[in-house]
């Protein structure tokens, strides 16, 4: 599979919650992202082609607020190496300028250095 990602992912150090705000359930665990998309390790298969509301939680340190919320579209959806797992990416859609300045944040102080 081609990887047509414009921007370098960046796994993280802080395993944020991420929430279907539909079902308000908890959907997965955030891996990595940027301002365009994100992967979540998820106990169960998403739907891929289905955008969904979620909402991340945010590290309690250094944040004016404690979530971000934005819609985000299942691309793809597979098992990880832990076959009790899965991996679902997503393409975020619409994140306003303030929360794609906290994404960033997060990549620059929670990000594996490479």
């Amino acid at each position: 599979m081609e990887d047509r990602r414009k921007l370098k992912r960046r796994y993280l150090l802080f395993y944020s919650r991420v929430f279907d705000m539909k079902s308000g359930r908890l959907i997965g665990y955030l891996s990595n992202i940027t301002p365009e998309g994100a992967s979540l390790i998820c106990d169960e298969p998403v739907t891929t082609d289905t955008t969904y509301r979620l909402r991340m939680d945010l590290p309690e340190e250094g944040f004016n607020r404690d979530h971000l919320m934005f819609d985000a579209k299942a691309v793809y959806c597979k098992p990880d190496v832990d076959p009790n797992f899965f991996v679902t990416g997503f393409q975020l859609q619409g994140v306003p300028n303030e929360d794609i300045d906290i994404i960033q944040r997060i990549v620059q102080e929670y990000g594996f250095r490479d």
